[in-house]
């Protein structure tokens, strides 16, 4: 990787899940940035904004004010430049054909927001510890992302 540290970006509406994600990557042996959005709309701006460089990889609530997580992802597999973008869906929703769809529109990993701080960790080092080698997609053994 040419960058001394991975940016993630994370949009997410809950300032509490934001607060516990940025502790959570002060835990990983990778060093990280962070960028935080607080809605869809935000996050589009953020990565359409020109001259924007992309984060390494999204990191993307469902359940958001203005525009959903869903909405953001169609949009981002559809957009030229958006569209080999990792996007790591991270949400409370545990619904079977949610998931589903989300996989087959394309997301690298879902992760369903867990209850314990160690947990979140272990997850969002799962998530980017593959970050060196080439992105393929994800089997739909792969695409769901727990702690064993």
């Amino acid at each position: 990787m040419s960058r001394e540290k991975l940016h993630l970006l994370l949009a997410d509406d809950d300032d509490d899940d934001c607060l516990l994600f940025r502790d959570a990557l002060l835990e990983l042996p990778i060093p990280t940035q962070l960028s935080i959005v607080p809605d869809g709309e935000e996050l589009m701006k953020f990565l359409l904004a020109p001259g924007q460089e992309l984060p390494d990889y999204l990191f993307l609530d469902l359940n958001m004010p203005r525009k959903n997580g869903t909405e953001c992802l169609e949009e981002i597999k559809l957009n030229n430049k958006l569209k080999k973008l990792p996007v790591i869906i991270f949400s409370t929703c545990a619904l079977q054909a949610t998931i589903h769809e989300l996989f087959t529109m394309g997301a690298q990993h879902y992760i369903r927001k867990p209850a314990s701080f160690s947990e979140l960790t272990a997850l969002i080092h799962q998530a980017i510890s593959d970050y060196d080698e080439p992105l393929t997609a994800p089997t739909k053994e792969e695409f769901i992302l727990s702690v064993h």
